[in-house]
Formats: C-alpha cells, structure tokens, sequence
C-alpha cells in the first residue's frame, strides 16, 4: 500500500500488534485522511488493523470492523471527541464506539455498510 497518500498516518499506527500484519483498507484510510484534515490537530491511533487471530478478535463470534481494516481507536477525549464524531457523521463514517472513561479514552470509528446483525449507522458505548 502506497502510505504516502496519507500524510498525516503511518503503516506503524496502524499494523496489527499481535501480527505486525497491516491489512487496512485503502478507502477507509482516504475517509480518515479526510477527517484529519477537517480537525486539523493530530490524531493518535490507539489501534488499526486486527488479524483474526488477534486475541480481541479471536474472542468474537465473527471478527470485527478492525479485522477488515476498516476501523480505527483514536485517543481523543472531551470536547475533541465530540468535535471528531461530529466530523466524521458528516463524512459518512457509521461505527462510532465512545470510551470517555478512565485514562483510555477513544472514540472508534468505522465505515461498515448496513448489514444484518450490524445495522448501520450505529453507536454504543465501552
């Protein structure tokens, strides 16, 4: 994958910490590129890409949006989380998991299409 058409990201943030393997989705990238440049601070990745054989996701009845690259955890809290969620509504992302407490706050975002048994647009809490 050519990283270099996300400026503001690296294939570091965002490879598997179980794995090393780096299996996101190009088009979601071009989505979180695009809500980066719209919030205009940086954005730290607290998780990327999840193999399948990743123990969160090995945990799952099917794996999740991170296992096909199609999600990430940003370290954001406060004000700023509200200001990324409301940006990333409008860029039609439709997975939002919200963390606002304790010391690892993080909103997740993903852009998985409606389907059944994970209808879309959605949003829960951790």
């Amino acid at each position: 994958m050519d990283w270099s058409r996300w400026p503001n990201f690296s294939a570091g943030e965002f490879r598997c910490s179980h794995t090393g393997k780096d299996g996101m989705d190009p088009a979601f990238m071009d989505r979180l590129q695009s809500l980066r440049t719209q919030y205009g601070k940086p954005m730290i990745i607290t998780s990327g890409y999840r193999d399948p054989s990743h123990p969160i996701e090995a945990r799952k009845a099917s794996p999740g949006a991170h296992a096909s690259g199609r999600a990430a955890d940003i370290a954001v809290r406060g004000g700023n989380a509200l200001q990324v969620i409301e940006l990333a509504l409008a860029l039609g992302f439709t997975g939002f998991g919200v963390n606002q407490k304790g010391g690892s706050r993080f909103i997740h975002l993903d852009d998985l299409p409606n389907d059944t048994g994970r209808p879309r647009p959605w949003i829960w809490s951790y």
